[in-house]
């Protein structure tokens, strides 16, 4: 039965002429009229407590969550089937945010691509760069050099903070607590400018190629990035003081946003949801990439399975990332960051000119001073790709938010034939309806945070 149904068996014995206002008590009801989505009614006036005492007897109300609310993680609209305070029915519609990512990739070489992908997710760029050039990599049978692949864990330990932090700064905020935002906000700006100085953007880097890295990290990142694990080393235990030990904090999320782990499976779900129901459920650990098995970190769980236990995780989880970059630091050496086949590498020593708008003079002469066929190779590599071997995989990281994964076909030409994301936003949203339903309204919004969906990914 449908929403419409339920609504019209409701009040179909009050059905009549005075309920439209007609006849001589048609001033104690409403006008209404029946929609698709049920009965709705116009109120206005001094009417309210007549219709509201009406509703919260006989009816449920139906109310739209977004897309533009705040707490929506800016374009996901819930649609709420209530019995006053307590949420009976939930459903979510996404879609607001469409890009074509996944389109679009099929029409870019295999190397342009990653400029698409890279802003899915915008929250964790890097991790979408991961799982799509490792996929390519696969279907290329080639092996990234050392360097390279310490590098892009280094680079994605760093975005897992940043991503984490904007959680705690959102859904703080969402909770009513403007120090979460700002504190969480501050410690994410000090990971954007690392992340700047080491790629020279913010974010959307397309700074993992195919084969490597664009170009191999400044003279002085050891030292940068030292000096940020010792600012975090000393900011991170400030979140246990104002919010892990914080009465108000865990009341708001204890026991809210339950979802154990046998729904969990059943929705697919991944990430810090699914392993605050126990499962410890980590692609780095279960099915290492990049040289993660020669790494020692922990992998955090909890039995709680909901909102506190999901917070709990994720500072813990910063720490984890703290020690993994630390080890990486270690374990680097010289060498070079992509591969040396020359049908396949992209430049990966670029001299960035004066203005940062393209390459500098002196890279301009290098090259055409080469030779008249490393000249015309350079050219169609980068107007036409290499070509890559047909056949189809699939391959996965663990972003912030869970298993990301891509399926990748080739026909053998220079662009992808099918490019389908598996993207752990889109998948987890939903248990939004387990987790929300015979809950409060208002724990809607601690459910939606601990998920921490990111619609960019959502609607790629």
């Amino acid at each position: 039965m449908t929403t419409s149904d339920r609504i019209a068996d409701v009040n179909t014995d009050t059905d009549t002429p005075a309920e439209n206002g007609d006849g001589a008590d048609g001033a104690r009801y409403a006008e209404h009229r029946d929609t698709t989505e049920g009965r709705v009614y116009t109120v206005g006036g001094g009417d309210w407590d007549d219709v509201l005492a009406d509703a919260t007897k006989s009816e449920r109300m139906i109310i739209n969550m977004g897309p533009q609310h705040p707490s929506t993680h800016g374009v996901l609209r819930l649609v709420l089937e209530m019995e006053g305070e307590t949420v009976t029915q939930l459903r979510s519609v996404i879609g607001y945010l469409h890009t074509g990512i996944e389109k679009n990739c099929e029409y870019r070489t295999w190397t342009q691509a990653v400029t698409f992908v890279t802003r899915m997710d915008y929250l964790s760029p890097l991790f979408n760069e991961m799982g799509y050039c490792l996929a390519v990599e696969k279907l290329l049978g080639i092996e990234v050099p050392r360097r390279a692949q310490l590098l892009r864990i280094l680079l994605m330990e760093l975005n897992r903070l940043g991503s984490h932090f904007v959680y705690i700064a959102t859904g703080g905020m969402e909770l009513g607590s403007t120090t979460a935002m700002t504190i969480g906000f501050r410690e994410r700006e000090e990971v954007l400018h690392l992340l700047e100085h080491l790629t020279g953007l913010r974010m959307n880097h397309a700074f993992i190629r195919p084969g490597g890295l664009a170009q191999d990290m400044p003279e002085d990142f050891e030292e940068k990035v030292t000096e940020f694990c010792k600012v975090m080393d000393k900011r991170l235990p400030l979140y246990d003081k104002l919010f892990t030990g914080q009465p108000i904090w865990r009341n708001r999320l204890k026991g809210v946003g339950f979802l154990p782990l046998d729904a969990c499976l059943a929705l697919g779900v991944t990430g810090p949801v699914l392993r605050s129901a126990g499962l410890a459920w980590d692609l780095r650990k279960v099915d290492p990439y990049s040289g993660y098995d020669e790494i020692d970190f922990e992998v955090p769980t909890s039995t709680d399975a909901d909102c506190w236990a999901r917070y709990l995780l994720r500072v813990e989880e910063m720490h984890q990332s703290l020690r993994i970059i630390r080890q990486v630091l270690k374990m680097l050496e010289p060498g070079p960051v992509m591969v040396e086949d020359r049908k396949i590498a992209w430049p990966a020593q670029l001299s960035i000119s004066s203005d940062g708008m393209g390459n500098s003079l002196e890279h301009v002469r290098k090259i055409m001073g080469q030779s008249m066929e490393s000249l015309i190779h350079h050219f169609k590599l980068v107007t036409e790709g290499f070509r890559v071997p047909p056949g189809q995989v699939y391959s996965a990281v663990e972003s912030p938010r869970g298993e990301l994964g891509f399926h990748l076909v080739s026909d053998g030409g220079t662009r992808p034939l099918r490019v389908h994301v598996r993207e752990p936003s889109f998948v987890n949203l939903q248990s939004m309806p387990a987790m929300a339903e015979g809950g409060l309204v208002a724990d809607v919004i601690a459910a939606i945070a601990s998920i921490d969906p990111v619609m960019g990914g959502v609607d790629r």
